[in-house]
């Protein structure tokens, strides 16, 4: 179901992408989709749309042939792409909150992957309730169990 501002005006958005944090505008909302124009796409997650696919730095995604309305659209007089969707292409976490609309992306799945095939949780450091720090290094060759607690 899209939605928009008041009498359709265009909604803000935040995106945090990585190193980067920019407020967007995004004229149309519709669950899981976020259409940036080409310039909110770079200024927001550095990426950028070339005759090859969607490039940042010095990786370059193809996208399908058979999909290329499903990432990228002529609205309102603009191209845009749909970040979350080109997400899913590459295997990209993210989560998003419609009541504030802020959008979240973790790191693309060449990353993650890479990560969890060592099998080894990344060093961390956290006190214990006396304030003495422990890190997850010092635990190396042991077997330990990690119990992680939230409150919300």
């Amino acid at each position: 179901m899209a939605s928009q501002g008041s009498k359709g005006s265009p909604v803000a958005a935040t995106v945090l992408y990585q190193d980067r944090s920019a407020a967007v505008s995004i004229s149309e909302k519709r669950e899981d989709e976020l259409w940036l124009t080409m310039r909110d796409l770079e200024d927001a997650a550095g990426w950028e749309v070339k005759a090859e696919g969607v490039c940042r730095e010095s990786i370059c995604v193809p996208l399908p042939v058979d999909r290329q309305d499903s990432f990228i659209r002529e609205i309102d007089g603009n191209r845009r792409l749909d970040l979350a969707e080109f997400a899913r292409l590459i295997e990209q976490p993210y989560a998003h909150d419609d009541t504030h609309h802020v959008w979240y992306f973790g790191p693309a799945g060449w990353e993650w992957k890479e990560r969890l095939a060592s099998q080894q949780a990344p060093d961390f450091t956290l006190p214990d309730f006396e304030g003495k720090p422990h890190s997850l290094a010092d635990y190396r060759g042991k077997k330990i169990l990690l119990l992680a607690w939230a409150s919300w």
